[in-house]
Formats: C-alpha cells, structure tokens, sequence
C-alpha cells in the first residue's frame, strides 16, 4: 500500500498531463501534489524518511526548474536523478555502516544470513541503476507522451515486477523455524 501511496504524486501528474497534454502545467500541480504528500505523511507518522525528502527536494529544484524555464528537460531527468541518487545509498552503505541498508529497512520484517542482505542491496544498486538509465531512454528516444505513460505504468509495473521477485528470493533463503525441522536452531533453506 505504501509504494502505491509513494506513486500518487505521479499519478497526478499523470492525469493533469492527459488533460491539459502540457508538461508545464502537470508539473506545476506534481510540486504541491509531492509537498502535500508529504505533509500528510508528517501528519499521519510523524516522521519522514530521508529517501522521501531527497524526491521532495528534487521534485521542488527540477520541477521548479521546469516551470520556470519552461524546459521539460529537468523533470524528464528527475525519476534517474533520484534512481541514482538511491543507487549510491544503497551501494555505500554496503561500506559505510554495520548494515546495508536494505537491511536496516527490511530486517524488523525479516531474518536473512549477511550474505544474502549483501546480495539483495546489490540487486536494488542494479535495480535503480537500470531505472534510471530506462526512464534517460525513453525520455530520448521516445515521445513525450510514452514518457509520461512509462514515468507512471512502466516505473511502477517494473518495480512492482522486481518485488515480487525479490520476495521469490527471499522466500528461498528465509530460514524455517525450528520446530518444523525437529532441531533447536532455525535452519536455513536449500538455496
């Protein structure tokens, strides 16, 4: 529910887009749209994460950016600003703290060797390198009404698809409890 929530502010801009058919105008709604987001979220949990107020301030400088010059570039360039920037996170974290961070983020939810919390933050530096390098493609090579379709259907559907296969791998490494294999110790899955 909370990636679907994550999306809103695209869906938006999504839907000024297809009715006025103007970039300008979609995201001069998307900044309110992402503050307001934002806000609610405050509202609701009292925090914010970080990940969050670095797309908040990329949102404001680029599609600020985009207003005021009237360039559709620097809005274009957003979505693989903020893949990167995340790429870059993830990776140094692998070297920069006890835990990558994949797994400060997911290890309340689940338990999993070093190894494989290692291999999975490896696969979201990928993940979000390649995200960010499809949407510079797109953006380049295709029209910008495709771009505006893949900002919302392809960069959800695509993360949604590499969910459901992150959950597929975690499920083969998850250990099982002790008692189901008769032992005193959780025991690891064939891998």
């Amino acid at each position: 529910m909370k990636l679907l929530f994550d999306f809103l502010p695209i869906a938006i801009f999504f839907g000024v887009y297809k009715y006025t058919g103007d970039m300008i105008i979609a995201t001069a709604v998307l900044i309110p749209a992402t503050a307001l987001q934002m806000l609610y979220t405050w509202i609701k949990t009292h925090k914010i994460e970080k990940m969050q107020l670095i797309t908040l301030g990329l949102v404001v400088v680029m599609g600020g950016a985009t207003v005021l010059l009237k360039d559709k570039t620097f809005i274009q360039w957003k979505p693989t600003v903020v893949n990167w920037l995340f790429a870059v996170a993830f990776l140094g974290s692998q070297f920069i703290g006890a835990k990558p961070l994949v797994q400060r983020m997911m290890e309340s939810a689940v338990e999993l060797p070093k190894l494989i919390w290692l291999r999975l933050n490896l696969a979201w530096v990928i993940f979000f390198v390649v995200m960010g390098a499809l949407n510079l493609f797109v953006a380049y090579t295709m029209s910008e009404e495709t771009w505006v379709n893949f900002k919302l259907f392809g960069m959800l559907g695509l993360t949604l698809v590499f969910i459901v296969l992150q959950g597929i791998y975690l499920s083969k490494h998850i250990p099982e409890k002790a008692e189901e294999n008769g032992g005193s110790e959780p025991v690891e899955q064939d891998k």
